[in-house]
């Protein structure tokens, strides 16, 4: 009868999840560093994408980084061709505007006869 619960998947014992020991998972209170923004609304890049892939990873070639900081001041630089992660991408937009294109699988409806 003492045995009872001692074996391997008896009662509250070898489930796994977290701790590992009695008392829970807390190991020890540890200062985590304080998390910062990391959206920067006043960084741009201009250039044309020269490919992407299905995760949304562009390549940019001969890419220049506009800055703008809080007081309004502008600067760039120039950084060549540059790899930007498809999961950092906040924005995607044309330069020229934008206009409407003809739909190339449109069926013309004078067919008909």
């Amino acid at each position: 009868m003492s045995e009872r619960g001692h074996f391997r998947g008896g009662r509250g014992g070898g489930r796994g999840g977290r701790g590992g020991a009695r008392g829970g998972g807390h190991q020890g209170q540890t200062e985590r560093p304080k998390k910062e923004n990391i959206l920067d609304l006043g960084r741009l890049m201009d250039k044309e994408i020269m490919g992407y892939d299905q995760l949304m990873n562009l390549v940019l070639d001969d890419c220049k980084e506009l800055m703008r900081d809080d007081e309004g001041n502008e600067g760039s630089r120039d950084l060549g061709v540059v790899i930007v992660r498809g999961t950092l991408l906040v924005l995607i937009s044309p330069t020229d505007g934008s206009k409407p294109l003809a739909n190339p699988f449109a069926q013309n409806d004078d067919d008909d006869a």
